[in-house]
């Protein structure tokens, strides 16, 4: 039996100089030393020895599988190396290739405007209201002084839902809301974000979908100068310190007196320009005293206090902001538009 263990020895380490792939390696391992393998089977035939010989052939079987195991450890560290060579070759980067530039995605133009003029009021002592879209016609016309047959209701072409529900067409009534849920308290300052709706043909500055954001004071002794110090403030932080404002006399059913707000010429400093029509003044948003029948519907006796609200459509705001021709291209979603903000 230890004669039939040396030629295994010298067989297997044979036969494993020549082995050049690691699959083969593992076939011969299990040829020798599996469970069903040669020494195994040699190790069988143990039962008919005497005492004295089987510590004796045990010992050289030993040897023969150290021997073995050790020749089939160095093959085997052989050809992970060569693998491990051959894929670090495959897998070369070349360093002087230029890099990709991963794509950065930005706050949508819209949003960020939004996000700015929000953090401009609440800096002033403002709170955010917000209000369903889906709007009562009372909430709506009705509490702003603008009851059924009213002129001033084709100002605002609305998407009817039914004869009393329709889509808001502005945020105004979030004012009322918000003043039925103080329940007469002061002071009351919010601004009130959010879409609204109205049937206009899609143009270059006409949406039937938009932004707006409307703010509301109320307490005592509030005054029109008080209006016009707020939006000073709020357009020198829009678009720099060294804006004006002028206020001009017009009519809104649930303000009283009302005004157009214009704003010196963002491209021309009000020196005259195509944009401003040689005028030096862009309008941006409409604003007045809050009608006494407003204040009334929202639960506020007229004659103790008094109060200003105003609106503005972000669009509008934005259009200047970034000097863009065309309100079309923040509904676009062209990347080419969109990826010039991811600087900003």
């Amino acid at each position: 039996m230890k004669d039939r263990l040396e030629a295994l020895r010298r067989e297997a380490l044979d036969r494993l100089q020549t082995v050049d792939d690691a699959a083969a390696l593992n076939d011969l391992r299990v040829h020798y030393l599996g469970k069903k393998g040669q020494l195994t089977e040699i190790l069988r035939g143990m039962g008919g020895l005497t005492a004295e010989e089987r510590p004796i052939i045990g010992q050289v079987a030993n040897e023969v599988r150290a021997a073995i195991e050790e020749v089939i450890a160095q093959k085997q560290e052989l050809f992970d190396r060569a693998e491990t060579t051959r894929r670090l070759q495959a897998e070369t980067i070349d360093v002087t290739l230029p890099g990709k530039v991963p794509a950065v995605g930005a706050v949508h133009p819209l949003n960020k405007v939004a996000q700015e003029i929000e953090d401009i009021f609440i800096g002033m002592g403002y709170s955010i209201a917000e209000g369903p879209e889906v709007e009562t016609d009372y909430f709506n016309f009705e509490a702003l002084n603008l009851p059924k047959n009213h002129p001033a209701r084709d100002m605002q072409d609305s998407f009817y839902i039914t004869d009393e529900i329709l889509l808001r067409t502005h945020t105004s009534p979030v004012q009322i809301r918000t003043m039925k849920e103080m329940n007469g308290r002061t002071p009351v300052k919010v601004i009130c974000p959010g879409k609204v709706y109205r049937r206009d043909d899609d143009d270059a500055t006409h949406s039937f979908m938009f932004h707006q954001i409307e703010g509301l004071v109320i307490g005592p002794n509030i005054r029109m100068s008080d209006l016009k110090g707020t939006l000073l403030q709020f357009v020198r932080e829009m678009y720099g310190p060294q804006m004006q404002i002028r206020l001009r006399p017009s009519f809104f059913p649930f303000t009283e007196p009302s005004a157009e707000v214009d704003v010196t010429c963002v491209r021309c400093g009000g020196q005259g320009c195509r944009m401003c029509k040689q005028t030096g003044w862009i309008e941006i948003l409409g604003c007045g005293m809050v009608h006494p029948k407003v204040l009334e519907h929202g639960g506020y006796d007229p004659a103790e206090v008094t109060g200003f609200a105003f609106g503005m459509g972000v669009e509008r705001i934005a259009l200047l902001k970034y000097e863009i021709d065309d309100i079309r291209h923040f509904y676009a979603n062209d990347v080419r538009f969109l990826k010039q903000f991811a600087r900003m």
